[in-house]
């Protein structure tokens, strides 16, 4: 199957989301290139970036993974080729 490279933007209201979007990410560290994270204190939100290189099927995984916890937004973007 062929992979595909993109971003992935995660928005994070609480610690406890942290802890559990971690440990998705960990699991899928084989796609996981870059990562950028950083707390956004003026609007109490954390913000996670990654670059991402997997497959659709990978991809796709993550984020509905992601998606499916509670106070979690997420968006991924795939270059074309």
């Amino acid at each position: 199957m062929q992979k595909r490279v993109g971003t992935l933007s995660i928005f994070l209201g609480s610690k406890e989301e942290i802890a559990k979007v971690n440990q998705l990410l960990s699991e899928y560290s084989h796609i996981v290139c870059a990562r950028l994270g950083m707390p956004y204190r003026e609007k109490n939100i954390s913000v996670i970036m990654l670059v991402i290189d997997g497959t659709t099927d990978d991809i796709g995984a993550l984020t509905g993974k992601l998606g499916n916890i509670e106070g979690i937004q997420v968006k991924a973007i795939l270059a074309k080729n």
